[in-house]
């Protein structure tokens, strides 16, 4: 995988073996939901661990993830800290797979990703035909219980759950 993004922690990425994975999903998509539920029933060469993007598990597990980032763009993460994002993420994801591992190492060719790319933008482009009429971008990127919600006219706003009344407790 040659569009691997590593973290500091990496433990030299392209020698270590993956020996599991874990995908962070919007757990608010629908798509990224079937997604999720059909890779649970696929016989997995590499394990696979599903967390919600954002999530508190997800915050915790990587502390120096940008959690924001993985809400736009499928992000996985490998046991030994490799981080792969859009279409490498869906070829690595493919590469678990019993019945996909073919696949995924045509995809991972230089006219494979281009393909791969190609299906990670239409992915894209129904989960944004799925925003809020009007909403250009932004839409349902964020979960709306983080207090983040997006108006058209103005951006996005942030208002900490349970705050409505203006008595939240500050930190």
């Amino acid at each position: 995988m040659s569009a691997v993004a590593a973290t500091a922690e990496d433990r030299d990425a392209v020698r270590v073996p993956v020996r599991r994975l874990t995908v962070l999903y919007d757990a608010e998509c629908s798509l990224c939901r079937f997604v999720r539920d059909w890779l649970v029933r696929q016989p997995q060469l590499v394990p696979l661990e599903l967390v919600p993007a954002g999530s508190e598990a997800a915050r915790e597990r990587f502390p120096g993830l940008d959690h924001r980032s993985t809400l736009e763009e499928i992000t996985v993460v490998g046991d030994a800290g490799q981080v792969y994002r859009g279409a490498a993420a869906w070829i690595v994801t493919l590469w678990a797979l019993r019945e996909h591992r073919p696949l995924a190492h045509r995809l991972s060719t230089p006219s494979g990703a281009r393909l791969a790319k190609g299906a990670v933008l239409a992915a894209a482009k129904w989960r944004g035909a799925q925003w809020p009429s009007g909403a250009r971008w932004g839409g349902q990127a964020y979960p709306r219980r983080e207090g983040w919600a997006y108006d058209p006219r103005d951006g996005w706003h942030y208002m900490p759950p349970g705050c409505a009344d203006g008595s939240c407790s500050t930190h």
